[in-house]
């Protein structure tokens, strides 16, 4: 083995070997076991969030196939519509040329082209973080298969009566020119205006305090255009006697009525709210109660409309209506159309009052525009009739959350689902296959010839849908779209339903959900039962910086998982956090963070730590604080286990490491970490079945750098070392060295592939085992009749007695290397006995002259002491220390004492923890008091002494 532990130098090559072999396909004979990759979007490059979450899900991919399970981890990428696009648009936007110029077909030319080259990018990407996906069966949201089934999935719904054509509000991008989902709008926080409105009365009408008007506040003056309604509260005693009568909408002349709803509050402003259905969606809803007409004032831009657009509030075009709108306003965009309307409502005088007004501004998360609440024809899926299966599946635990708390958030959402805006005014993405007549029918099919075949159309003309699917729609068929589907494949059969769904808690209303219902209407078992999409949805956390704060580009704090892995000088990170920045007094201070967080840019700390690291990090669903702090603890844990291996390799190889059935002795320390070993197995094990991954590569942690690097390898040295040891215990002692590294690297290989299999290859024939790589080994399974509490009894007393002895060595500076001198005071016959078994190791590992037992009434010379259980030991102070630095010393371990003592004793004395904590907890706690207040007294004891000589 190389004698420092170098990542780069393996991490390439074994994903090829692995790769090659094809080793990350289906092989296992057990049951299957299935994880869909959560497909990234080909929009760029992977970030932290895939790091972490493929990080998880390898982890569970490997230690199932280790299992014996047979293991499908299905990659693919998504064609991410609206973002694909809008960087395809940018890049030709910067050449001059428009999408519109290229014509359809050309620009999607240019897609396809920009896909082929990103898609390589995340590729690249994922097998460098060490998935062990099946690239065999890589898939593409856009690719002729999943074609072909987002088209059936569509025809199928509609022909069930769950897809439909309607006009109704969604969110616009007047930038974009399509609608968005509710993911792809940001709420701002602003300060604007609320500005109070004069709308006088018809019909010679009076208020309660004999104004011949009302005033209503709104944020958006320039909807007033499009009010169809006021409405106050029914309960509203002001305004009882108006409702039913008549305002005259200023600047338009149209009478419309007052109405009463508990939509209205009394409380805010006048209890006066102007009802716009057509531009706001809780106007909108009100509107459907009431069957007020849809009058839509705006553009596909925002801009004033020159005569307004009516609607019933089915859709259908009301033709009573006046539809004229004041000439002036004509063409203006909606801002300037507010200012110009705030100013003829001052001029008229019906201007009450302006006042300052916090908001929350829905703006495009792509285009950074003011979102616009939009009336237009959309396709929509009915998703209350899909959501009540959904819902069932989770509550009788057919689909579980972990953690569980989420379901209520999975529940409150379905339980007030509205439909499903599916369409998308967007050239890339599956086109809607639906084709209309001269006469404006709708047909839908699964191409166009089918359609003419089943309406008997002949040759009439037909024209295809512009529109594209949403891309939330060809995701929500992810897990069996992939697998094949509509045929029904050998790998649909085996591989569906999947086992885990690995997303964070921010999709679960727009993928997690849609796939759930989606999944159920479409896929049947054979007796007609509802197939669901996955068994476990394991729900994590946002991956923050340092500080807990969200990573972002506009905030700078960005990290690349490859630049953890590979490592990035300071002037190259300053350059990627700052490109393309427009302001230049922000790319300033951005630079300046990063050079104060990062002086000498980011170490190469290679997959393995980092994979680590995120392991670590995923404990219950908690947004997770990235450390880097943590990646090099786990970068130096690396080589530790590399520095591990190469001493078991200098001690065992070409040397009789007793694999082959001769007769081996044991000594106390083999016995030890065997048991310890069985303990960790079933703990790593046990946390890994209940995703707590956290836990899991805690225990592993714990295992192999305190108890197999830190205590046995040392224990193990004075048998190795000792030239008359018998064969047997040297053979005995060699054969657990390198069987419990062995099986050690196995348990820690779904989290470190990299250096498990890197050096399991050399240790694998010493430990009598063979195959070609690790990651098909079989997983540690414990074995309760290896558990040896005799063994770690003896160990723990002798771990206590030497860091007893180091510890006074540190804290009175004795020197390493002085041989000390040791008394034992009320050593009890088990501490005899141990002593007796282990004066050999204690001397070795203690640097000790001697150990003595002080008789009964034998009086102990001034010296420090250190416990252990009841056991005082004593290292005499005479030529060593000084009696204030030692009284010291014992005031400080007092005083951590009698914190000790009190924290408990709170604990204790608070009747809201013994009311509610197990008594399990509250055994332990007492216990531990009780040791505390025992090792308080021998202190004290001590102390008393010494300071009496």
């Amino acid at each position: 083995m190389d004698k420092t532990y170098q990542p780069h130098a393996i991490e390439t090559s074994w994903y090829q070997t692995w790769e090659q072999n094809n080793y990350f396909a289906p092989q296992g004979s057990g049951e299957s076991y299935t994880i869909a990759l959560p497909p990234p979007n080909v929009t760029g490059s992977l970030h932290m969030g895939h790091g972490f979450n493929n990080s998880i899900m390898d982890a569970l991919i490997r230690f199932r196939r280790m299992q014996g399970r047979n293991t499908l981890w299905q990659p693919g990428t998504d064609h991410a519509g609206i973002a694909t696009q809008m960087v395809v648009e940018r890049q030709l936007a910067a050449q001059g040329v428009s999408r519109h110029d290229l014509g359809r077909d050309k620009f999607l030319e240019k897609v396809w082209e920009w896909k082929e080259e990103s898609g390589g990018t995340i590729t690249r990407q994922i097998r460098r973080l060490g998935s062990s996906v099946d690239w065999s069966r890589e898939r593409f949201t856009m690719d002729e298969g999943l074609s072909e089934a987002v088209k059936e999935a569509f025809v199928r719904l509609h022909e069930d009566g769950l897809i439909y054509r309607g006009k109704r509000l969604v969110n616009w991008d007047p930038k974009l020119h399509t609608a968005i989902s509710d993911l792809e709008v940001e709420n701002h926080d602003e300060t604007g205006s609320l500005w109070n409105l004069r709308y006088p009365l018809a019909d010679g009408a009076k208020t309660a305090e004999g104004k011949d008007y009302l005033v209503v506040a709104t944020t958006r003056p320039e909807t007033m255009l499009g009010d169809s309604a006021v409405a106050v509260n029914p309960n509203d005693e002001r305004y009882q006697a108006l409702i039913g009568k008549f305002v005259e909408l200023p600047l338009v002349g149209r009478r419309i009525p007052i109405i009463a709803d508990d939509y209205c509050d009394p409380e805010f402003g006048t209890g006066c709210v102007k009802i716009t259905p057509a531009h706001d969606f809780n106007d909108y809803e009100v509107g459907k109660r009431h069957a007020l007409p849809l009058i839509n004032v705006l553009d596909k831009d925002a801009a004033i409309l020159a005569s307004a657009q009516v609607f019933n509030i089915d859709g259908s075009v009301n033709s009573e209506l006046d539809t004229s709108l004041p000439v002036s306003y004509a063409g203006l965009d909606r801002f300037e159309a507010r200012k110009q309307i705030v100013a003829d409502f001052e001029a008229a005088g019906l201007l009450e009052k302006i006042e300052p007004h916090a908001l929350k501004v829905p703006k495009g998360d792509r285009s950074g525009v003011v979102i616009e609440p939009w009336l237009t024809d959309q396709w929509y899926v009915s998703t209350k009739p899909l959501a009540e299966q959904a819902i069932a599946a989770v509550e009788d635990g057919r689909i579980q959350f972990v953690p569980k708390q989420y379901e209520n958030m999975y529940f409150s959402w379905m339980r007030d689902i509205q439909d499903w805006c599916i369409s998308r005014q967007l050239w890339w993405g599956h086109r809607i296959p639906a084709w209309y007549d001269e006469a404006g029918n709708v047909y839908v099919g699964r191409d166009e010839a089918e359609v003419r075949a089943k309406h008997n159309l002949g040759d009439a003309p037909l024209r295809q849908d512009d529109d594209v699917l949403d891309t939330w729609f060809s995701s929500g068929l992810w897990t069996f779209s992939t697998l094949g589907w509509p045929e029904q494949t050998e790998a649909l059969k085996t591989f569906h339903p999947t086992d885990v769904l690995v997303t964070g808690f921010d999709i679960i209303f727009f993928w997690v959900a849609r796939m759930i219902m989606l999944t159920m209407h479409l896929m049947k078992h054979e007796d007609g039962s509802a197939q669901i999409p996955f068994k476990t949805v394991y729900v994590h956390g946002l991956v923050r910086d340092g500080q807990g704060q969200k990573m972002s580009k506009s905030k700078g704090n960005v990290l690349d998982p490859l630049d953890i892995i590979d490592g990035i000088d300071l002037e190259s990170l300053v350059q990627k956090r700052t490109s393309g920045m427009m302001q230049p007094k922000l790319a300033e201070k951005i630079a300046k963070q990063t050079r104060a967080e990062f002086p000498d840019g980011i170490a190469a700390y290679g997959t393995d730590a980092l994979r680590f690291t995120n392991c670590s990090l995923a404990s219950t669903g908690r947004d997770i604080k990235f450390d880097m702090g943590r990646v090099e603890g786990y970068r130096n844990f690396c080589n530790k286990i590399w520095n591990a291996a190469r001493y078991v390799m200098m001690q065992c190889e070409d040397q009789d490491t007793g694999v082959n059935g001769e007769p081996v002795e044991l000594t106390l320390a083999d016995r030890w970490i065997i048991s310890q070993l069985q303990r960790t197995e079933a703990e790593v094990t046990r946390q890994l079945d209940q995703f707590r991954f956290d836990l899991a590569s805690n225990a592993l942690y714990e295992f192999i750098w305190n108890q197999y690097c830190d205590w046995y390898l040392e224990l193990s040295k004075p048998v190795l070392w000792d030239d008359n040891a018998p064969a047997e215990r040297l053979r005995g002692t060699r054969r657990t060295l390198v069987r419990v590294l062995e099986t050690a690297l196995r348990l820690a290989h779904p989290f470190m592939p990299f250096i498990t299999e890197e050096i399991w290859q050399k240790i694998a024939p010493l430990a009598g085992k063979s195959g070609a790589t690790i990651m098909l080994q079989p997983w540690p399974q414990a074995d309760d009749g290896r558990l040896d509490e005799a063994a770690e009894g003896d160990i723990e007393w002798l771990k206590a007695m030497i860091l007893g002895v180091r510890n006074i060595r540190g804290e009175m500076n004795v020197a390493p290397g002085k041989a000390l001198e040791v008394l034992l005071r009320k050593a009890g016959s088990e501490d005899q006995r141990r002593l007796q078994d282990n004066e050999a190791f204690l001397k070795k590992l203690a640097k000790l002259d001697s150990i003595r037992v002080l008789a009964d009434g034998e009086e102990a010379p001034l010296a420090a002491t250190a416990l252990v259980g009841e056991l005082e030991v004593l290292v005499p102070m005479a030529g060593l220390i000084d009696k204030t630095a030692e009284l010291a010393r014992l005031d400080k371990e007092i005083g951590r004492l009698e914190g000790e003592v009190k924290r408990i004793g709170g604990k204790l004395g608070n009747a809201g923890f013994v009311d509610k904590a197990p008594p399990a907890v509250i055994d332990k706690e007492r216990a531990k008091l009780a040791e505390a207040e025992k090792a308080l007294a021998q202190l004290s004891e001590q102390r008393a002494h010494i300071a009496s000589l």
